[in-house]
């Protein structure tokens, strides 16, 4: 009977922790594919729910600057102003050892391509971007 009760417990752990695993892999990709999604539409609105409280934004080669949602939701609507989206699609992505999910895409516009660095962190379980790094090819 005590052998039971151990059994019914290290199972019941196991489930758990199977489903905290897939709630946070569903979290990553609802993330990630909320992203794409924008960047595709050239919709630095939509692009914009998925800013951090602070961006840091690199644009061909520039400096890095941090900027606020807003602002940074500014930049990126003058951005795909500048260069209209024809497409988006990521090459890889993956999740580093302290939980940070990126992205490596490209970004395709009318006259020129980009790749495209994406880090997002998790902020009250919700993984929110971090930083945008845009490089001409």
């Amino acid at each position: 009977m005590k052998n039971i009760k151990l059994l019914v417990v290290a199972f019941s752990l196991v489930l758990v922790a199977v489903f905290l695993s897939a709630g946070q892999a569903l979290a990553q990709g609802d993330a990630m594919n909320s992203v794409k999604a924008a960047m595709k539409m050239g919709s630095a609105k939509e692009l914009s729910r998925n800013f951090g409280s602070m961006v840091e934004i690199t644009l061909d080669g520039g400096e890095a600057t941090s900027y606020s949602n807003t602002q940074a939701e500014f930049v990126m609507k003058n951005f795909f102003a500048k260069n209209a989206p024809v497409d988006f699609s990521v090459n890889h992505n993956g999740a580093s050892d302290k939980g940070q999910l990126y992205a490596i895409g490209t970004y395709a516009s009318k006259g020129d391509s980009y790749t495209v660095l994406i880090r997002m962190k998790s902020a009250n379980g919700k993984y929110l971007i971090h930083s945008m790094n845009f490089i001409k090819d």
